[in-house]
């Protein structure tokens, strides 16, 4: 009896610790800690962020070592980001200073150059951070790579986690969450299905100790295709937080992050899965992006334990949809940025559309934040397009930033950062004196 007592309370305790370390990592919500910031929400309450501006109102501008898709994670001072040499596929990771943009340190990864798509990069899957550094990844058709590199930029640990096996390159970002770093490594590509057993590309979600990066679970996931898709986090009925996982293989999974347990799923909703799930107003959406029959984005109810109910589908929205951007929601509304250029406002509640509106030359790759009511997202050509996040079209800015950009911007401590191919700007906050350009 004494044994199981205390086998009790040492998962207790380890829970407890874990829902602490939580809570602590969404309690500096001022920083932007993984791709679309915290619980991947894409959201922010910053008011210093302006509308609308011009050249001379960025806080500075940074020319990057690299060219890259991946979205800046922002920690305190220090600015993550992820680079490659297109030509050597080089990874770089590196850390800037969120006053000026000077460069802290920079580190090099040589690697193997392999055929993807034309609008996918070496360096795609965004950074993830906190106070003690930051998680990254990458592949190969050799290697799975996930790799942890301290303020410093000093090797914590690295994981081999097998061959990568998909018809366009990557794109899953690793997210920490509590006292863990964890990555959806599901892959896959045409031939999947048609491949012996003893051939067929290894899918799964692990969880790796953030410190150690020894792994702490990991949950085998059938192969069809690649998935794109970054984990989003949401809190349930009673205040505890479920990893949410959007595949093709197996729908909408949710996890307990500290065992990995699996807490409920419901499959037979996605094809190929290159867009983020979102948690609003109690559904979890999700879409896809299979080109054969339009896509289409889709709305789950999570299980009730309250009112004894299982995960349902609440709405969908048919085709066209965003094959590549991640949708944000804000106030009752949710906003889909398309790559035929395209924005729509549907309800939240029904998925009834609101307004659907084309931007004249633009085509999103990226996705859009919400910043205090506003929308801010960048077209592949580098145009910043702000609207009001509102139930009406109402275009407030476009502005140059003259570079292509696959990039989603990031916002801490009052300012937003966007990010071109080979550049970063800083804009909003509190300016300490003219703008500056390292590097440029």
């Amino acid at each position: 009896m004494s044994s199981h007592r205390d086998h009790f309370s040492s998962a207790l305790s380890m829970a407890l610790l874990f829902a602490a370390a939580v809570a602590s990592a969404r309690a500096a919500s001022e920083d932007w800690p993984r791709f679309r910031g915290t619980d991947g929400a894409g959201l922010s309450n910053a008011t210093t962020i302006p509308a609308s501006w011009t050249a001379q109102d960025y806080n500075w501008r940074a020319k990057l070592p690299g060219e890259g898709h991946s979205s800046p994670a922002v920690v305190g001072e220090r600015i993550y980001l992820t680079c490659a040499d297109p030509e050597t596929a080089t990874r770089m990771v590196v850390c800037l200073h969120v006053s000026d943009g000077r460069t802290l340190w920079r580190r090099d990864f040589p690697s193997t150059k392999y055929r993807h798509n034309a609008a996918n990069s070496f360096a795609a899957a965004s950074p993830a951070a906190d106070a003690d550094g930051v998680v990254v990844t990458w592949t190969t058709p050799d290697e799975v790579t996930l790799l942890a590199l301290d303020r410093e930029g000093r090797d914590l640990w690295r994981r081999h986690l097998g061959p990568f096996t998909a018809l366009h390159g990557s794109g899953s970002s690793p997210v920490i969450v509590g006292d863990l770093a964890i990555l959806a490594n599901e892959q896959g590509d045409f031939q999947t299905t048609s491949r012996p057993p003893d051939r067929q590309p290894k899918s799964s979600l692990i969880a790796v100790d953030r410190k150690t990066g020894e792994t702490r679970w990991q949950i085998e996931r059938r192969t069809t295709w690649c998935v794109y898709a970054t984990p989003c986090t949401r809190q349930d009925e009673e205040g505890r937080t479920e990893l949410i996982f959007a595949s093709t293989s197996h729908g909408l999974t949710a996890v307990e992050p500290a065992s990995g347990n699996l807490l409920w799923e419901i499959g037979d909703l996605l094809r190929e899965v290159v867009s983020s799930p979102v948690v609003a107003d109690g559904l979890v959406i999700a879409g896809d992006s299979y080109f054969m029959k339009g896509g289409h984005f889709v709305a789950v109810r999570p299980p009730s334990k309250r009112q004894g109910t299982k995960p349902t589908v609440a709405w969908e929205i048919p085709k066209p949809v965003p094959r590549v951007s991640t949708p944000v929601a804000w106030d009752g509304r949710l906003y889909l940025w398309s790559e035929e250029g395209t924005i729509a406002c549907h309800s939240t509640a029904t998925g009834q559309m609101i307004w659907k509106e084309r931007i004249q030359g633009a085509v999103f790759h990226g996705s859009p934040v919400c910043v205090a009511g506003r929308l801010y997202g960048i077209s592949s050509n580098g145009d910043v397009i702000v609207l009001a996040a509102s139930d009406k079209f109402e275009l407030l800015a476009r502005v140059p930033l003259g570079e292509t950009s696959s990039a989603t911007p990031a916002i801490a401590n009052g300012v937003i950062y966007l990010r071109t191919r080979t550049q970063i700007f800083s804009l909003g906050g509190k300016k300490p004196g003219p703008p500056r350009s390292p590097g440029i």
